[in-house]
């Protein structure tokens, strides 16, 4: 059975406590018994020196022992009396009538100390007469003399220890044993409480409201516990609601994160990993195993596998599968733990070759007018006796491409605004009607050379919320496409031909040929032509439709194009009335 804190106290303190209160009583009996075994020798001395000077006074011999008959008298009556020569002969015993049948008494223990110190005493049977005597023995010139008392009740009654101290020390005993209780008690309910405490804290079932501890040092001790738990379940709870937001953090990123163990084993992963991890392998799993051993993770197994100390604890990977991109990162811990993401990057890697091809394109825009106008200007530079029409001609030429240039520039600089300064676009409450009567007065000498009809079917009531720049740049470029693609002896019709509580709906559409089907789709790429060569002859910068396209999409709309059943090239397009 297991035993309490305060049973083991009360144990502990009685076991040691009782094993001084037996050494106290047998040290005092031990010491008593001394002290009356010591006055017992000194009465039984006194007889053997009475006896002695009897012996002395009366010049008593060996031969005439006899006469010590006369002392008996004056000697206790159980007294026994014998003399004993050096030869341990006894020569006088007055209990024993005929002495001369003794055996040689010198080998008796009483004998053989009062040889070595004089005296000796010894309790034993006596062979002679078969009786218990307590002897007492002096050893004299020439002879010995011994005195005996039997050792009887009266004499071990007399050896006894005294009972009231005995009493006194079960009383003192019982005393203790009250305070060990009421000390253990003490002492043990600190203790249980503690405990009960611990417990209860494990159980997570703790009423702090219900926690009083003893005013003493182990009442101290648990206040101080109390205060850490306290201490220590604030810090929880707050490690839990950061759990929480880092595990809602992983749930709703796009990211896939996945968290191992140093032997491997998976510690928590998100949705979006499971699904990465499923487009990346061969075969369909459900266990994030399959980084360990599939073929397309060979490079971050290779990764894991080095033990070297100089070895970048980030490793990084760009998978393609299936036309997307895939970002793989691992980080590994100084515990050996590690974590792996795997990001979709498909946008942001298309994104970035779709710039790398825009730059390129750029420079291929670029290099054609400013090889012309270089070519010019060396020209007249090197031919300063030209004739004056060539010469203007190339300056006019020149000036042509430096327009072109110019075009190009602002409208990159246009396309660049819309997709990453949104907010630097002043909004304002633009009637769209005036606007495309304004545009009507800047493109009336293109549309005359052309001969191009300009038709407008918007009522003076279609306003839109937004930036006049942007939609002026939606109208503008759209006539300039048809006016560069559509032909001469065309029709242009601008029409608002539906409205809702949120969006106006337009149609554009010019008469001209139109493009073939598989070039819809393509239109609104920036620097796509659906004729190389004639854009070349009509100028342009490639981007007008791709500037067309954001600036609806900056006014909350949406554009389409196709082939009308007529003839002709017709746009869709909505702008929202309010942002």
């Amino acid at each position: 059975m297991r035993l309490s804190y305060r049973q083991k106290i009360f144990l502990y303190f009685f076991v040691v406590f009782a094993m001084f209160t037996c050494a106290v009583v047998l040290f005092e009996e031990s010491r008593e018994k001394k002290y009356k075994k010591e006055i017992f020798e000194s009465d039984q001395k006194v007889y053997t020196e009475f006896v002695h000077l009897y012996i002395t006074h009366n010049q008593i011999g060996v031969n005439n022992m006899d006469r010590l008959n006369g002392l008996l008298p004056l000697l206790p009556e159980k007294l026994r009396i014998t003399i004993i020569d050096d030869a341990g002969k006894v020569i006088f015993d007055n209990d024993i009538t005929s002495v001369s049948g003794l055996e040689n008494h010198l080998d008796r223990p009483e004998i053989q100390k009062a040889r070595l110190k004089e005296f000796g005493s010894d309790v034993r049977r006596s062979t002679s007469m078969n009786k218990e005597f307590m002897y007492y023995t002096i050893h004299y010139d020439g002879y010995y003399i011994r005195v005996a008392s039997p050792y009887d009740v009266e004499v071990k009654d007399f050896f006894k220890s005294d009972n009231v101290f005995l009493y006194f020390i079960i009383f003192l005993l019982f005393a203790v044993l009250i305070v060990l209780i009421y000390l253990s008690n003490r002492f043990g309910q600190s203790i249980t409480q503690l405990k009960d405490f611990v417990l209860s804290a494990k159980d997570g079932n703790v009423d702090l409201r219900q926690i009083c501890f003893p005013d003493d040092e182990l009442g101290e001790i648990g206040d101080e516990i109390v205060d850490l738990y306290k201490r220590l379940e604030d810090s929880r709870k707050k490690i839990l609601m950061e759990r929480e937001k880092l595990l809602q953090h992983f749930q709703s990123v796009e990211e896939g994160v996945c968290f191992f163990t140093p032997e491997r084993k998976k510690v928590y992963s998100n949705s979006h990993f499971m699904q990465y991890l499923n487009i990346l392998c061969d075969r369909p799993t459900l266990n994030t195993d399959a980084l360990f051993f599939e073929p397309v993770f060979s490079g971050l197994q290779a990764f894991w596998e080095k033990e070297d100390e100089c070895q970048s604890p980030l490793y990084e990977e760009k998978i393609e599968k299936n036309g997307k991109y895939y970002q793989l990162k691992s980080i590994l811990f100084d515990d050996g733990s590690f974590e792996v993401t795997i990001d979709n990057i498909t946008k942001t890697e298309k994104t970035r070759l779709l710039k790398q091809e825009m730059t390129n394109n750029i420079a291929h825009e670029l290099r054609t007018p400013v090889t012309s106008i270089r070519g010019y200007l060396e020209t007249l530079k090197e031919q300063p006796g030209i004739e004056a029409e060539k010469r203007q001609f190339f300056i006019n030429r020149s000036y042509a491409q430096i327009i072109r240039l110019s075009e190009l520039i602002q409208d990159i600089s246009v396309l660049e605004k819309i997709e990453e300064a949104v907010d630097r676009f002043e909004i304002e409450l633009v009637n769209i009607r005036p606007l495309l009567n304004e545009l009507q007065v800047d493109l009336s000498d293109r549309f005359q050379q052309h001969h191009i009809e300009f038709k407008l079917q918007v009522d003076d009531s279609v306003k839109i919320e937004g930036n006049r720049m942007l939609l002026y740049s939606v109208f503008r470029n759209l006539v300039d496409n048809s006016i560069a693609y559509a032909g001469n002896d065309i029709t242009i019709c601008v029409t608002a031909y539906m409205e809702d509580d949120e969006f106006y709906y337009f149609s554009y559409y010019d008469t001209g040929d139109g493009v073939d089907e598989h070039f819809l789709s393509r239109l609104f790429e920036r620097f796509y032509r659906v004729n190389e060569g004639r854009t070349r002859d009509t100028g342009g910068s490639g981007l007008g439709l791709s500037i067309v396209k954001n600036a609806v999409l900056f006014h909350k709309g949406e554009i389409t194009a196709k082939n009308r059943k007529e003839g002709g090239l017709e746009f869709l397009f909505t702008l929202k009335k309010k942002r």
